[in-house]
């Protein structure tokens, strides 16, 4: 499939849960004639939902690329999730799609999933149109959703079409860009063009204007030819308005109905004449951040933005041609790992459904299989060159759990499982944490992880269940103590004896050194698990002979590694190694280490020890009406609020949660705030525990040790 760069288009389908982006798409597919029907959610038989999953939950969960020719275009479609818990979907959906298609939902307007899409859309920068779907719905409100898009988005938000009888009785749009009323016949399909009705001219007129002064705006010629003539022609509007959408000076808006498959022909047909072409775009990011324009003629460059693995199939690689042509049989190099792939095929999707091609140009977007060490977000260029593609950003997990899993036989099933959903969803992250002795499983919500159990279970056919995670608590002290422990030992032959004299206190940066001590020697790490050991030799005398130093601090390592209160790792502590005793036969590394690891236990416990929690920067995005409740919430979550501004229409509420208060926040909000509010994370700091939670957690570790 040989289409030239300026013939294609990249286009992503966006919008909240239930705002009809797969509907949305099947008409559009239908109207190109890639399908001979229009299939329904309801019924599991559309192109993009095709897994059991999707089909057994009726939502999109996965990303699914099709694409249809129009005229002489080929046009790439790509359907997102609509709930926020897939969000890795999107990102990565619009790193490489041209052109975004928000969807709106008539009856609800601009919902919390549509601002937290936009936000992404400018990030991104994509030319973004919207479309007001399901304008057949009794409830449809198209004014309301048109006022609330420019509240929210701005005054480049501009109609190209309003319907004029919505609800259940919709059938007319009338189409300010092209000045004609689309009339459909009664279950939609290819319009009757008609006149404009009288009493609906002035607002028409007045719409084509806007959309004359938008097109005009954004070229030099364009304008002083308004000026002179007072209009422009077809041709000049369209190259005015792809100017102006590629710029972010323009966000039109069109009417649908996806269930009456009215209106998806115009938005073909926009995206065909007017949406800009990869080559229109700016080029990509590139890791030493130059930039790589799209161009057919340069280096062959394709990257993998989606993995999937499918049963007989094995691991399959969604791309982009970032540069020059993609062809089967070529060999590229990875430019992350440097390993050589060989691609065998390549195809262009229609869902599940894969049709072989020999060929794709620069800016369209392919599959292949079996690739064997490139994965998401990995570059593929010619051998010699040093190309690596910016990889997509991805958000910080929002929830985790622990996994239960069914018994030690099946760990390594499970784990095996696991880490191949991971390499499909980069948002998904499994951590075998080993202080904790807990496998934990990160993610974006409560459904993201609820939709991870469901496929391990029914796809790899694995029971897991989901427990409360452990904190990592650190352990420190707040005094000083000194101590000494003897380690003797006689065992027939040669024996074991060390004996070490230790003083422990709080570390801090530049503090003096140990007072009324000699220091010899000073060794100052930086933990692998944060904080730092002071460490300082102080034997005079030769009491000790010195290369028993390094036995006598690994000895407090393995100490600080599973710390004296909760097994937890200590952290900020000094260490002074003032005296001690040893033997001229007896005493070896092995005694010196069971000796000062014995003294460090004893005596850390002497020096106000102090349990530190992890505590988390939170911020709560929430309309008004929610304030309340969600402070009040925050409270009972032991929250430091420290700050509340607002942000366009919403009100953003910063604090400092600590993170054992974080267990399934997710789902409490999206209760809370019916599914307006959203939350961001970020690690701060480790605080100390408050008195009563800290004993509360020192009698539950005794009490289990004692088991």
């Amino acid at each position: 499939m040989n289409v030239p760069t300026k013939n294609i288009r990249n286009a992503v389908l966006l919008g909240h849960s239930h705002s009809g982006k797969t509907s949305l798409l099947e008409c559009m597919l239908y109207e190109a004639k890639a399908i001979s029907r229009i299939g329904t959610v309801e019924a599991g038989s559309t192109i993009s939902d095709y897994t059991n999953v999707e089909k057994e939950k009726g939502n999109s969960i996965f990303t699914a690329l099709t694409h249809v020719m129009w005229k002489d275009s080929k046009i790439n479609l790509l359907d997102t999730p609509g709930s926020n818990d897939f969000v890795g979907e999107v990102l990565t959906s619009l790193r490489v799609a041209d052109t975004s298609i928000m969807v709106l939902n008539a009856q609800n307007g601009v919902e919390v999933g549509t601002e937290i899409l936009w936000e992404h859309t400018e990030k991104y920068q994509t030319p973004t149109l919207l479309v007001i779907n399901q304008l057949d719905h009794e409830k449809a409100d198209y004014e309301r959703s048109l006022e609330q898009a420019i509240q929210r988005f701005g005054s480049k938000v501009i109609p190209v079409q309003f319907p004029l009888n919505q609800g259940t009785g919709f059938n007319k749009i009338i189409d300010a860009l092209r000045m004609v009323m689309y009339v459909f016949p009664e279950g939609g399909g290819k319009p009757a063009k008609e006149p404009i009705p009288e009493s609906e001219m002035q607002r028409a007129q007045e719409m084509h204007n806007a959309l004359v002064e938008v097109a005009a705006e954004n070229d030099e010629g364009l304008m002083e030819k308004f000026f002179e003539e007072g209009t422009l022609s077809e041709d000049e509007l369209a190259q005015g308005l792809r100017i102006a959408l590629v710029q972010h000076d323009f966000f039109p808006v069109f009417c649908a109905s996806a269930k009456q498959n009215m209106g998806t022909g115009r938005i073909m047909g926009f995206l065909n004449d007017i949406a800009p072409s990869p080559a229109d775009r700016p080029g990509v990011t590139l890791v030493d951040g130059e930039t790589l324009e799209v161009d057919e003629n340069g280096p062959s460059v394709m990257f993998v933005y989606k993995t999937m693995t499918e049963p007989q199939v094995g691991k399959v690689s969604y791309f982009k041609v970032y540069s020059g042509k993609v062809s089967a049989g070529m060999e590229l190099v990875n430019s992350s790992n440097r390993t050589t792939e060989r691609i065998n095929q390549i195809f262009v999707a229609e869902g599940k459904i894969r049709k072989p091609v020999e060929v794709l140009n620069a800016g369209d977007l392919g599959v292949t299989v079996k690739l064997k060490d490139t994965h998401t977000n990995d570059t593929l260029c010619p051998k010699g060159m040093e190309i690596k593609v910016a990889p997509v950003e991805l958000p910080e997990p929002l929830i985790r759990v622990a996994i239960v899993p069914p018994g030690k036989n099946e760990m390594e099933k499970l784990m095996k499982a696991l880490f191949t959903i991971a390499e499909e969803d980069p948002t998904i992250i499994i951590e075998q944490n080993a202080s904790l002795k807990q496998v934990l499983l990160h993610g974006q919500g409560q459904l993201h992880l609820d939709i991870t159990k469901y496929r391990i279970e029914k796809v790899h056919g694995i029971s897991m269940e989901f427990e409360r995670p452990r904190i990592m608590y650190m352990e420190t002290v707040t005094a000083q103590a000194e101590g000494s422990y003897r380690h003797k030992k006689q065992t027939g032959g040669a024996g074991q004896f060390a004996e070490v004299h230790m003083r422990i206190e709080p570390y801090t940066e530049g503090m003096p050194d140990p007072a009324g001590l000699t220091v010899r020697n000073t060794e100052v790490d930086e933990l692998p698990w944060g904080g730092t050991l002071s460490y300082y030799w102080c034997i005079v005398g030769g009491s000790i002979d010195s290369k028993f130093s390094n036995a006598i601090k690994k000895g407090v390592m393995q100490k600080m590694e599973e710390g004296p209160l909760t097994g937890s790792r200590c952290r900020d502590v000094r260490v002074s190694i003032y005296d001690g005793k040893m033997h001229p036969v007896d005493s070896n590394d092995m005694a010196f280490m069971l000796a000062s690891t014995m003294v460090f236990k004893e005596i850390f416990k002497q020096a106000k020890p102090q349990l530190l929690e992890p505590i988390y920067d939170v911020a709560i995005l929430c309309p008004d009406e929610y304030m309340g409740d969600i402070m009040s919430d925050l409270q009972t979550r032991r929250a430091m609020i420290t700050g509340i501004e607002a942000d366009g229409h919403y009100q953003r509420i910063m604090a400092k949660v600590p993170l054992a208060e974080m267990y399934q926040y997710a789902s409490t909000l999206k209760s809370i705030s019916q599914g307006r509010a959203k939350f961001t994370r970020r690690f701060a700091e480790y605080a100390p525990l408050p008195h009563d939670i800290q004993k509360q957690r020192i009698a539950e570790y005794q009490e289990k040790e004692g088991e």
